[in-house]
């Protein structure tokens, strides 16, 4: 049976391909992104936004219900990463981090949220990051959005439980996308060495823990963060 997933940035990289291949399953994707649609299927939505702008959530969420009237799955993809030493950080640099990663994370699970809560029954997946537990040099204040991303996570999965919605975390490695090419290779290298597994991750893999909170039988997990790698805290 087809499933309504909701899943920000998906206009390249990870969302994108996270959408390409709900779609290929028959699925119905609400994709959105500050930039038109770069994805053509006949079962694909696409909303511009920013998506920390409230009023633009709250609308698009409304828009979605009155489609569908409902949401099974929410993806909060959509992020922005920054590597500088905090002594080079400015406080638009901040600025703009949290209010992509974390903002526009919470007000997606907020809004989403009050439609699964009717339906009493929904999954939410968020996204993190291997430089939180690594506490990779020049990715404080990235890391540290992320990490915010991961309490608000765990925090949300308990106030979330009664309405049968779980709430989970993945955290990447490095993936060859438009988001690592200004990070210079050697830090790049110096993060993969630090890994269990010492490669790059990939869409697939990604996917691959997606389709896991997303199953069905995955009803009693909920509160977790996933690292891709083998990283440990």
């Amino acid at each position: 049976m087809s499933k309504i997933i909701l899943i920000t940035g998906t206009s390249k990289g990870i969302g994108k391909a996270i959408a390409n291949y709900y779609l290929k399953k028959d699925n119905i994707v609400i994709g959105c992104s500050r930039s038109e649609s770069s994805i053509n299927h006949k079962n694909y939505r696409h909303f511009s936004l920013e998506i920390n702008n409230e009023i633009a959530v709250v609308n698009m969420i409304k828009n979605i219900k009155k489609e569908f009237q409902k949401i099974d799955i929410l993806i909060n993809n959509a992020g922005i990463a920054s590597m500088n030493h905090i002594l080079t950080t400015s406080i638009d640099t901040i600025s703009k981090l949290f209010n992509t990663n974390f903002i526009g994370t919470f007000l997606f699970t907020r809004e989403v949220s009050k439609v699964m809560m009717k339906q009493k029954n929904g999954r939410i997946i968020n996204f993190t990051t291997v430089a939180k537990p690594l506490r990779l040099e020049g990715e404080a204040v990235y890391a540290s959005s992320k990490a915010a991303i991961e309490t608000f996570t765990q925090t949300a999965s308990k106030e979330l439980a009664p309405f049968n919605i779980t709430v989970n975390a993945i955290g990447p490695t490095p993936i060859q996308t438009d988001l690592i090419k200004a990070i210079p290779k050697n830090k790049i290298d110096e993060l993969l060495n630090k890994q269990t597994i010492k490669r790059f991750g990939t869409f697939e893999d990604i996917i691959n823990v997606c389709d896991f909170f997303c199953d069905d039988k995955s009803n009693f997990i909920t509160g977790q963060i996933i690292y891709l790698g083998g990283v440990n805290n």
